[in-house]
């Protein structure tokens, strides 16, 4: 009485041979996958944080400009407030 049927065992190893190497390939790729999505997630993040920090920058700009000329309208003010002092004493 035989355990096991020599047929059987070798159809087994046969399609273990067969489908091990595929599901090997099928996890292989869907990892590479997802780490190609995580990547490109992480690119798209980057430049919203890089157009973020331009559109920042450039408000800053904007308001320095705004200070600055406002600045030197209060150094004309201060000025001209100085000359009149000047000319009453």
């Amino acid at each position: 009485m035989r355990l096991y049927d020599p047929d059987a065992v070798v159809w087994t190893l046969g399609t273990l041979v067969l489908i091990v190497p595929v599901l090997i390939v099928a996890i292989r790729q869907s990892g590479a996958t997802a780490r190609t999505k995580a990547q490109l997630a992480r690119e798209r993040e980057y430049q919203r944080l890089t157009e973020l920090a331009v559109n920042t920058q450039e408000l800053t700009d904007h308001k320095l400009a705004e200070i600055s000329t406002q600045l030197a309208e209060i150094k004309d003010r201060v000025a001209s407030m100085e000359r009149s002092l000047k000319e009453i004493d």
